[in-house]
């Protein structure tokens, strides 16, 4: 029922980028030959839901605008709690980091773009450096983050959704991507609906 992008395809789908049925990924590319700069879309779904098949609409707008696409999965509550979904983000940004030039991406131009709590996501593996150096991921490959309609500076955790995913954090600040801001972080961009 939704409108298809042309001019793209996907090249891969379901690929591990880590072990376990929930990290797998799916890339999506133009149809013209790269290197091409690099998306990994996370999706949103309060840190328990969702899956990056109900996301091909998403790998595919970004491929029709020049894009090498990667959508992943990641562990959600309650398998994990924080910082475990931030952690398979990194993660999921090494496998591009390592692998998206066989697909036509250019591996120093990845930009991570977040929906919701996957905005979270993106955020927090852009700004505490942690994140991409436990991976093994040079942090320069990442040249900005988006953030669509994202938390970012949410204490106290004062719905189900922040309890569940981080009320066992002792350490409650460093659960905040504001905590993290910093003048030489990557470019961020963050766009909200009003």
């Amino acid at each position: 029922l939704a409108p298809r992008d042309g001019g793209t395809k996907r090249l891969a789908q379901g690929v591990a980028y880590g072990e376990g049925a929930r990290r797998r990924l799916d890339v999506y590319a133009p149809e013209t030959p790269g290197p091409h700069p690099v998306i990994v879309f996370i999706y949103g779904g309060s840190w328990s839901s969702g899956r990056r098949q109900d996301y091909a609409f998403a790998g595919a707008a970004f491929a029709s605008r020049g894009f090498v696409t990667v959508v992943p999965d990641y562990r959600l509550v309650p398998e994990v709690r924080f910082p475990g979904f931030v952690e398979d983000c990194a993660a999921a940004v090494r496998w591009a980091a390592d692998r998206i030039g066989e697909y036509g991406g250019d591996p120093s131009r990845i930009v991570l773009v977040g929906h919701s709590a996957g905005a979270y996501n993106a955020l927090m593996a852009a700004l505490d450096t942690r994140y991409l150096r436990d991976a093994g991921v040079d942090a320069a490959c990442v040249r900005g983050a988006v953030g669509l309609a994202g938390p970012y500076d949410f204490l106290p955790f004062d719905v189900s959704a922040t309890r569940e995913a981080f009320g066992q954090e002792p350490n409650s600040a460093l659960t905040q991507p504001v905590h993290f801001a910093r003048a030489d972080a990557p470019a961020l961009l963050l766009l909200w609906g009003d």
